[in-house]
């Protein structure tokens, strides 16, 4: 649907879940994709191997989000090493999840860390080379936690809120370039992150959802290659929901 050829988009956290639709997504589209992950070596391996022939475009990148100077030299490196750099996916995204009255204050952190100072760091560094050719695309995957807020997700939450009002922000900042900033709110996802839920609460969200069905990554996936699209070049500042009405 989409033609990406001659574009590099970067795509965090982007081997496992949403991100490894997301990423497969860019390369059938005639992306080369920068694949970021933070720790799972197996699992970025086992993504690449399953591409066949669609591999040679993607390159995987193993650093913290959260860390401003391996973001640097990430950066550093992608510019010596990839040409036509123009899309950046935040996708990186953990959860520790516990009531607020009970919740380590290290877990507070680390979720900010990597959810919302992750999204900063790359978006910055991004936005630096978006600038000179007054063209660019961010994506952020955000969630409705950020909207709703759930029981026992205050950090979670509060990262997502932050996220979406950062991309407004740097959305009116960064217009006048070309660069458009938005974006996608997956709601209840088919994926790790949601087999991890216990089976009560499991059947409590789905019943929630409209459409009576968990979402799939390719949801997700095409949401993300029509915001990164240029023909997605009127949309800035926006949050697409992708969640089956919830």
């Amino acid at each position: 649907m989409f033609d990406f050829r001659d574009q590099t988009a970067v795509v965090t956290g982007g081997t496992r879940g949403i991100g490894r639709a997301i990423s497969r997504h860019f390369l059938e589209a005639g992306a080369t994709v920068v694949a970021t992950y933070a720790a799972n070596d197996a699992a970025s391996e086992a993504f690449k191997a399953s591409l066949g022939p669609a591999a040679k475009g993607l390159h995987l990148r193993k650093f913290d989000v959260a860390d401003y100077a391996q973001v640097e030299a990430f950066y550093k490196d992608l510019d010596a090493e990839h040409k036509g750099f123009s899309i950046l996916v935040n996708n990186s995204g953990i959860r520790k999840d516990a009531v607020l009255a009970m919740m380590k204050p290290e877990d507070w952190r680390q979720v900010l860390d990597v959810n919302l100072t992750g999204a900063f760091n790359m978006s910055k560094l991004a936005v630096h080379r978006f600038m000179p050719n007054r063209y660019g695309r961010i994506v952020t995957i955000t969630s409705p936690a950020g909207r709703f807020g759930f029981e026992g997700q205050a950090n979670y939450s509060a990262s997502k809120a932050g996220q979406i009002a950062m991309t407004r922000s740097l959305s009116k900042e960064v217009a006048s370039r070309g660069i458009t900033v938005n974006c996608v709110s997956p709601g209840f996802i088919d994926t790790e992150f949601v087999a991890d839920l216990p089976e009560k609460l499991r059947k409590d969200y789905l019943a929630s959802i409209p459409l009576k069905r968990f979402g799939t990554p390719d949801d997700v996936a095409c949401c993300v290659l029509f915001l990164a699209s240029r023909e997605a070049g009127y949309i800035t500042g926006s949050v697409l929901s992708v969640d089956g009405g919830l």
